[in-house]
């Protein structure tokens, strides 16, 4: 029951703040992913594990798809791509994502009252997660969409 509640307030949390539903995301064909409601772009495939550190610098020297301005998506952007409706795990689209894992994906926000950690998203069921940031888990990349 309070894996269940706190998926609600999670999901809940994402409206409110203005993230979109994983219904409006369009494959590009090029390894990218565009969500249509944010026009955030998104990496499709999976990066090795790599340290909260080593997933910033990933995304930055990204050229994927001939961009250059690829940054490690922030807790809220992260959670945007959580389907919460999905039965089975991994709780992502994995149509579009395909190589989409049940594990910890890193996000750019630092905890606030403890900086030595930083957000990560469980894509097992979608939950936030706060962790060390020496420890190794999966990034995923996101641009600014036009």
């Amino acid at each position: 029951m309070k894996k269940l509640i706190v998926i609600c307030v999670v999901f809940l949390y994402g409206i409110l703040a203005g993230v979109s539903s994983a219904g409006s995301l369009i494959d590009n064909g090029d390894g990218t992913v565009t969500d249509s409601g944010t026009l955030l772009m998104w990496q499709q495939g999976e990066s090795s594990v790599v340290t909260w550190e080593a997933a910033l610098t990933t995304c930055e020297i990204s050229t994927l798809a001939g961009y250059t301005d690829w940054r490690l998506p922030n807790h809220k952007e992260l959670l945007s791509l959580v389907d919460y409706a999905k039965t089975t795990t991994p709780a992502i689209n994995m149509t579009l994502f395909p190589g989409a894992l049940s594990s910890r994906y890193w996000s750019s926000t630092t905890v606030a009252d403890y900086t030595a950690h930083a957000w990560s998203v469980d894509f097992d069921y979608g939950d936030s997660i706060d962790d060390g940031k020496t420890l190794t888990y999966y990034a995923r990349c996101v641009r600014n969409g036009q």
